[in-house]
C-alpha cells in the first residue's frame, strides 16, 4: 500500500522485510525494547534515492503502548529518582553518545546526507551536549520563596516546587534530528517527566540507536520511547491526539504546528511550537566587509539551506549592493557540492525527492516572476547513481522585491533573494512585514545602530555581527508564526515543570 504525506509525497509501506534483504531495519523503541510495527515504509537516501532501511511504522495499538510504558515509568524508579541521580544518568547518556560517536555520525549522514564536517561538529556533538547541559540546569536552577504577614500576626512563607509535566510528546524534524531531538528529550528528563519522541520518517536512525545507549545508561524502561511513522493518519497524529500525552513539544514546518496545537487544545495541553521562518540579515554600508561574507555565506547555504535559522532575505544597504552581491555570488559558486565524506564539500543534497521538488517549484517560481538569477537557480550534474540524489544549486536572486512569495514565503532550500535598502527606518519596517519572527543578522559597526536595529525587529533572536552563536541558557524560539513558547536554560524548565506554590502557615 501506499502511505501519503500532507504534502501529496508517497511512501511505499510493505509487509515484514525479508531477513535476508540486506536492508537495516530501524525499530520502534517501547519500554525498553525494539518493536516492529504494523507496515513497513522505506527510507531512500538524498544521495543517489537507493533505499537504505526499511522503518517500522507505528500504528494506533505501538503509541498507545508507548503512552501507557511512559505513564507507568512516572510511577516507577524513574518517579522515584532524586535530581543528583537524574543528573549522575544524563552524564551517563551523553557519555554514551560519545562512546558511540561512530555510530551517530554514520547514521545521521546517511539519513541526511549532509558533509560529515558538518555532522561531526555539530550535531553528534551538540546532540550529547544537551544532556549535560540541562542536567546543570536542572541541578542549579533556584525557585522562591517569600515571606507574608498574616492578620493574627504569625505570619505565613510561601515557596516553590518544580515537579514533572507528566508524559510528553516530542516531534522531531529531519534536518538536525539527533540535536533538536535531544534539545527537548534533555530537558524533559532532566525534570523527571518521561517521553514519546516521533522523528522524522526522513531521519529515523539516531533516535531509535538512542534506545541502545539509554539502555546502557540506565535509564528505566518506559522512560524514552520512539514511535515511527508519519503524519496524519499514523504516528503523529496517534501521538499528539492521545489523552495519555500530557505536553507536547515541536519543531518543523508552521502548518503542522497549527495541527498539533488544534489537537492540544483537547484536554487543554500545552505546547511549545518552534516553527518555520523566513528570516533576513541586514547588512549596513560600515560593517566588516568580509565578516558580513561570511556569515552570510553560511546563513544561506549551511546543511543546503535546511536550517530553521537560515536566512532567505538579505537586505543589503545600496552603497554597497553590487560589490556584497558579486562576492556573495563568487562564494556560492565557490561551494563544493558532492559526498558527505569528502573533505572539501561544502554542501550537501537535500533531504528528499519530495524537498527537491518543492524547493525547485520555488526555483521556477523565481524565474517566471522576472528575477535576475545570480547564480544558480538548477540542478548540479552529478556523476553515476548520484544522478539521482535530492540534489540542488545554491541560489541567489536579485530583481525581486518584497511582495514577491520569493520574499515571504519559507523555501527551506540553499538560496537567497538580496535586495537593496536606503535608510535604517525602511529596512525595518520591510524586514518585519513578514508572518514570521525567527531570526535576524545584523552587521554594521555602529554600535548604537546595533543596538537599535536589534531592538527594533520582530523575531526572537537576533544577532549582531554573527550567526548560529548560540549560548544554551539564553531563551530560543520564535515571534509571530514562529513559534510559541521559548527553549533554553531555565526558559525549558517552564515548559518540562508545573510550579507549585507551598504556603505555610506559621
Amino acid at each position: 500500500m501506499l502511505k501519503t504525506e500532507p504534502n501529496g509525497a508517497p511512501h511505499l509501506a510493505t509487509d515484514v522485510p525479508a531477513p535476508d534483504s540486506g536492508i537495516r531495519l530501524v525499530r520502534n523503541f517501547i519500554d525498553g525494547e525494539y518493536h516492529d510495527g504494523q507496515l513497513w515504509f522505506e527510507k531512500r537516501s538524498p544521495l543517489n534515492n537507493a533505499v537504505i532501511a526499511r522503518v517500522a511504522e507505528a500504528g494506533r495499538a505501538e503509541v498507545d503502548a508507548a503512552v501507557r510504558a511512559a505513564k507507568a515509568a512516572l510511577k516507577g524508579p524513574w518517579g522515584a529518582m532524586t535530581v543528583p541521580q537524574r543528573v549522575d544518568v544524563l552524564y551517563a547518556l551523553a557519555d554514551g553518545i560519545n562512546r558511540r560517536f561512530d555510530d551517530f555520525l554514520a547514521a545521521e549522514v546517511a539519513d541526511t546526507g549532509k558533509p560529515v564536517s558538518l555532522a561531526s561538529h555539530i550535531d553528534i556533538p551538540r546532540g550529547a551536549a544537551n544532556f549535560k547541559i540541562f542536567a546543570d540546569v536542572v541541578k542549579n536552577v533556584p525557585t522562591e520563596c517569600f515571606e507574608m504577614p498574616t492578620p493574627d500576626g504569625s505570619g505565613a512563607i510561601n515557596y516553590a516546587m518544580r515537579r514533572p509535566v507528566g508524559v510528553v510528546g516530542v516531534v522531531c524534524p529531519w534536518n538536525l534530528p539527533l540535536l533538536l531531538m535531544s534539545w527537548k528529550v534533555g530537558p524533559a528528563l532532566a525534570c523527571g517527566n518521561t517521553v514519546v519522541v516521533k522523528p522524522s520518517e526522513e531521519t529515523p536512525q539516531t533516535a531509535a540507536l538512542l534506545g541502545e545507549v539509554m539502555n546502557a545508561a540506565g535509564v528505566p524502561r518506559g522512560v524514552y520511547n520512539v514511535v515511527h511513522g508519519f503524519g496524519p493518519g499514523s504516528a503523529g497524529e496517534f501521538l499528539t491526539t492521545h489523552p495519555g500525552v500530557n505536553a507536547i513539544t515541536f519543531t518543523g514546518e508552521t502548518r503542522t504546528g497549527t495541527a498539533i496545537m488544534k489537537a492540544a487544545a483537547e484536554g487543554a495541553r500545552p505546547v511549545s511550537l518552534e516553527m518555520g521562518g523566513k528570516n533576513a540579515a541586514i547588512v549596513f554600508a560600515d560593517c566588516d566587509f568580509e565578516a558580513a561574507i561570511e556569515g552570510t555565506l553560511r546563513s544561506c547555504f549551511a546543511n543546503s539551506g535546511q536550517v530553521c535559522l537560515g536566512t532567505e532575505r538579505v537586505y543589503v544597504e545600496r552603497p554597497i549592493f553590487e560589490r556584497f552581491v558579486a562576492a556573495l555570488k563568487s562564494g556560492a559558486e565557490a561551494l563544493r557540492i558532492g559526498l558527505p565524506q569528502d573533505a572539501s564539500t561544502g554542501m550537501g543534497p537535500l533531504i528528499s525527492q519530495e524537498h527537491r521538488t518543492k524547493v525547485l517549484s520555488y526555483y521556477k517560481k523565481a524565474a517566471d516572476l522576472g528575477a535576475t538569477v545570480v547564480t544558480g537557480g538548477g540542478v548540479p550534474e552529478m556523476p553515476g547513481d548520484l544522478h539521482a540524489g535530492a540534489w540542488v544549486q545554491p541560489t541567489i536572486w536579485t530583481g525581486l522585491g518584497d511582495d514577491s512569495p520569493i520574499a515571504r514565503e519559507e523555501i527551506f532550500g540553499p538560496c537567497a533573494l538580496v535586495m537593496p535598502f536606503d535608510s535604517e527606518e525602511e529596512v525595518i519596517r520591510r524586514a518585519n512585514d513578514n508572518d514570521y519572527g525567527l531570526a535576524t543578522a545584523v552587521w554594521t559597526t555602529n554600535l548604537s545602530r546595533a543596538h537599535r536595529v536589534a531592538a527594533a525587529i520582530e523575531v526572537g533572536i537576533a544577532w549582531v555581527n554573527s550567526w548560529f552563536l548560540r549560548d544554551l541558557r539564553t531563551p530560543f524560539g520564535g515571534a509571530k508564526q514562529s513559534g510559541i513558547g521559548r527553549e533554553g536554560g531555565v526558559h525549558s524548565l517552564e515548559f518540562y515543570t508545573e510550579l507549585k506554590n507551598v504556603c505555610v502557615k506559621l
